[in-house]
């Protein structure tokens, strides 16, 4: 027997159901995102192997939030990183024992410790966004026009549904002078 739209009327054969559309958009999207996901981690994963190989991507996002927020408490880089306190903690000390992070006892309260980022450390970072940002643009260059335009429109749409704030455009970093 056939299937039947909502007022009972015959379906054509192959014709989705109200809804199918929509769930099968929505596995695409999905698909999608996740293939991008894994395209950035890599380039992530890259500047690192290039960069810093002993340095891991959750240490980098500890980085970024501490040179994007300044001195933070430990409870709030954890917030930030979405991990409970005593993993930050073991974060914080392999950071601090590689020299790019630094704790300091607050004035007027001992008992709270501030992080910062040494000047090792915000170089590092600065090194890694110029690297993930030359490989990117690469990539974006080999796009033809209609589509970066259709992929700006489609990566703020995301990012927004998600609450991530915007990263302000930014030029391209300048090329590394060669070694003598």
């Amino acid at each position: 027997m056939g299937q039947h739209d909502a007022h009972g009327a015959p379906r054509p054969a192959g014709a989705a159901a109200p809804g199918e559309d929509l769930d099968h958009d929505v596995e695409e999207v999905i698909a999608a995102v996740l293939t991008a996901s894994r395209l950035l981690v890599g380039i992530s994963a890259r500047a690192l192997g290039r960069l810093a190989p002993s340095l891991t991507l959750p240490q980098l996002r500890a980085l970024v939030v501490l040179d994007g927020q300044g001195p933070v408490k430990l409870a709030a880089l954890a917030g930030a990183l979405n991990v409970n306190p005593s993993t930050a903690m073991r974060m914080v000390d392999r950071l601090e024992a590689a020299g790019s992070v630094t704790r300091q006892a607050r004035p007027g309260n001992r008992r709270e410790v501030v992080l910062n980022l040494t000047d090792e450390g915000r170089r590092l970072v600065e090194r890694v966004l110029a690297d993930r940002h030359t490989e990117i643009a690469e990539i974006v260059a080999r796009l033809p026009d209609g589509r970066r335009a259709g992929l700006i429109d489609s990566l703020r749409a995301l990012t927004d549904a998600a609450g991530e704030p915007p990263v302000a455009p930014r030029p391209a970093p300048p090329p590394e002078s060669a070694a003598p």
